[in-house]
């Protein structure tokens, strides 16, 4: 049962979506945009259209949990290919990538809603994100893009109670950013480097975590766990350094300063990781290679592959609404 702030909050979301004959949103699954989807689905029934990007920058399984709840709650969807990865803007990875990616979104978006005659186009930020700068919301703002969360004044939490009102499994969803946010910026960002990217985090997500970052930094993949999770990741750490191995990384690192949203996007210079001529991770990790002691040297027993780092970079990114 909702309770009363519950109720009014979404009372008062809908009361804003029902000001428009119809709707575009910009769907991704997570809590944000799966309660504009959901609120706008009631609202405005046939006349609402959820919009999912296909991208190599979202995951698979992400893409395939947020079809099924459209499909749980009976929401209209549609796939729309994105191909920001053409963008050389974007690929070059620059601070403001986010602006492109949202830029490369947008574009698509409203182009089929002035096609098909919508009569607004829909995000998920909330009023929390406000307090922050974020590129992407740039892009939607050149655009016309409008959000309802945000403009109603409704923060993570609340929105998070609307998500439990309308009975969305995802409300206490971890909030997720997009793959190429797991790559240091000027790196290139390729097709190719995000599915490894995925294919090392579907291996954390097969083994029931459910918030987690792999860190790209060249042949060393670096895990980022909540604090509360390390423990039983040493615990699985030989299925976790093989199948993470098995995409293409050479070390694995596990972080022992956590799990921290947009550590790779530091205000400052990121930290170094480079690996040496004998092969050990140099510049900000310790730990153990394939075949070194967990103290850092070579030979040696401890687990093969598994470094564990107190790197504490910190930073801010576009996540995904």
């Amino acid at each position: 049962m909702s309770t009363p702030n519950q109720s009014s909050n979404l009372l008062r979301l809908r009361e804003w979506i029902v000001q428009f004959p119809s709707a575009l949103v910009a769907y991704s699954g997570g809590v944000d945009s799966a309660v504009v989807m959901a609120a706008v689905h009631q609202a405005l029934g046939a006349k609402a259209l959820a919009c999912i990007g296909v991208s190599a920058s979202l995951a698979q399984r992400e893409q395939r949990a947020a079809i099924s709840l459209a499909e749980r709650v009976g929401a209209k969807y549609r796939l729309l290919e994105t191909h920001e990865t053409a963008d050389p803007n974007y690929a070059a990875n620059p601070a403001n990538r986010c602006y492109f990616c949202k830029s490369a979104l947008f574009d698509q978006l409203r182009r089929l809603a002035q096609a098909e005659q919508f009569g607004v186009l829909l995000d998920g930020n909330n009023a929390d994100d406000l307090r922050e700068v974020r590129a992407g919301r740039r892009a939607a703002a050149e655009r016309g893009v409008r959000s309802p969360l945000a403009e109603l004044g409704l923060t993570k939490q609340m929105v998070r109670e609307i998500a439990q009102a309308l009975d969305l499994p995802v409300w206490d969803k971890p909030a997720m950013a997009c793959l190429a946010s797991r790559v240091p910026q000027g790196v290139t960002i390729t097709p190719k480097l995000l599915a490894q990217i995925e294919r090392a985090e579907d291996v954390l997500a097969a083994l029931g975590f459910r918030q987690f970052r792999v860190r790209h930094h060249g042949d060393v993949a670096r895990i980022e766990l909540p604090q509360e999770e390390l423990s039983r990741a040493v615990e699985q750490s030989a299925a976790i350094v093989a199948g993470v191995r098995a995409t293409g990384y050479r070390f694995v690192c596990l972080d022992l300063a956590g799990f921290r949203s947009g550590s790779l996007a530091a205000a400052g210079e990121l930290t170094p990781v480079t690996v040496s001529a004998a092969g050990a991770p140099t510049g900000g990790l310790t730990g153990v290679g394939p075949d070194s002691a967990s103290e850092g040297t070579s030979g040696g027993g401890g687990t093969p592959g598994m470094i564990v780092t107190p790197v504490t970079v910190e930073g801010r990114h576009d996540r995904i609404p």
